[in-house]
Formats: structure tokens, sequence, C-alpha cells
């Protein structure tokens, strides 16, 4: 009883059907791994989104405009050469 050989067919059959099976854990592994990744990204995106409308609310004209001037006082203690024009309301900033 040390050497039993099966007949080849059935030999084949055998290792056909473990294939099968070690593929279909493959391709369960894969899909489960692409849920939990779709799952995630949409996690992020209500976050992301929920942020925004937070940022939105909150986000006034003054707030705006002391953004803006904050940048502007830090582009005026850069060395570099700039041109900026306005109208009196918004800036524009020109590089030269």
């Amino acid at each position: 009883m040390k050497s039993i050989r099966l007949p080849e067919e059935l030999s084949l059959a055998i290792e056909r059907t473990l294939q099968a099976e070690l593929e279909a854990l493959h391709i369960g592994f894969f899909l489960d791994r692409e849920r939990q990744d779709a799952e995630r990204r949409r996690i992020e995106a209500e976050g992301t989104s929920g942020a925004q409308l937070i940022l939105a609310e909150g986000l006034v004209r003054e707030i705006i405009e002391l953004r803006s001037i904050e940048a502007f006082r830090e582009l005026a203690k850069s060395p570099n050469k700039k041109i900026i024009i306005t109208d009196g309301k918004t800036p524009y900033l020109i590089n030269t």
C-alpha cells in the first residue's frame, strides 16, 4: 500500500479540480480586496465632501479678503521683483 497509482484520467481530473478551486480562491481574494478598496475610497470621498461643506459654510467674503491680504503679505516679504495690478477689489500678481 505504499505505492498506489491512480489512473491517468482520474489523476488529471483531480489536478484540474484542485487548480479550479485555487483559481476560485484567488478570484475571491481579489474581489474582496477590490471591495475593501472601493469602500475606503467611498469613505474618503464622504470625508472630503463633509470637509468641503464645512469650509463652504464658513467661507464668507471677509475671510477670502483676509486670506488674500495674508497671501500678498507673504509675497511682499519675498526678495523677488513683482508687479501687482488691482481694480481696488481683487489684486492680480504678474511675475516678471
